[in-house]
């Protein structure tokens, strides 16, 4: 079982087809998001427990859990093949790769920019990225619960299979050939975003169709990747007009 903490991802969990075991309240928890909680729960047949404050204080493990805590089922993984077929449904598909992103927060940032954006999946490294865990839910505000994430191997590998499909790959790197708003995104794109400290690995970077960069102005040269993540996919949206 894996615990989501906070009133907005056990609402959005609960909303989705995540499968909830059971939601936990403490006493005296108010308010309109609590109301729809409650309403979700019972349209859904999930079972609510309120607890007096040291009980549920207890199962917070430290987190500010703003007096919700919900037990789930293990993390579902699609398969590539699942994911890859589902994106094609779109008019133009939209997958997010993460190239050993180590961070939960910066991992969580990133899952909520992906759901706003509306991508049709997100694909992440088996070795050398963060566990999809609390924090990550939390700090996704509950995107974890609507998006189609993959657990691959090899993401050089899952390139290949990507291109066989019509994905064009794009990567992100200090020196990319081109400024990421000088790209033409109206074709299917799988967008790979690199670790924190290092960005993409280099035998990914030379299996890309294009490099892109983000200009820096100041005297920092890169931004935070949850924030990259974020200018690339919403100028992806700004160029598909949606």
């Amino acid at each position: 079982m894996q615990k989501i903490f906070g009133r907005k991802p056990v609402l959005e969990a609960l909303k989705s087809e995540v499968e909830i075991e059971v939601v936990y309240i403490s006493f005296g928890q108010h308010g309109d998001i609590i109301n729809q909680i409650f309403s979700a729960a019972k349209n859904r047949g999930v079972k609510i427990t309120q607890l007096a404050t040291p009980k549920f204080s207890a199962l917070e493990d430290g987190q500010n859990a703003q007096g919700v805590i919900a037990l789930k089922s293990t993390q579902k993984y699609f398969e590539l093949g699942d994911l890859i077929e589902k994106s094609k449904a779109s008019p133009l598909p939209l997958l997010l790769l993460l190239d050993s992103i180590q961070d939960t927060h910066n991992l969580g940032a990133i899952l909520r920019s992906a759901e706003c954006a509306g991508v049709d999946g997100v694909i992440i490294t088996t070795n050398q990225s963060a566990p999809i865990n609390e924090i990550v839910e939390k700090i996704s505000a509950g995107a974890v619960s609507h998006l189609r994430i993959c657990k691959v191997n090899n993401l050089v590998r899952t390139i290949e299979d990507l291109k066989k499909n019509g994905f064009w790959i794009v990567g992100t790197h200090l020196n990319g050939e081109k400024n990421y708003n000088q790209l033409d995104y109206k074709m299917p794109v799988a967008l790979v975003m690199g670790n924190e400290e290092k960005g993409i690995r280099k035998l990914v970077s030379e299996n890309c169709d294009f490099l892109v960069k983000i200009p820096m102005k100041g005297k920092i040269d890169s931004l935070n990747v949850s924030v990259s993540t974020g200018v690339l996919l919403f100028e992806i949206l700004r160029q598909r007009n949606i």
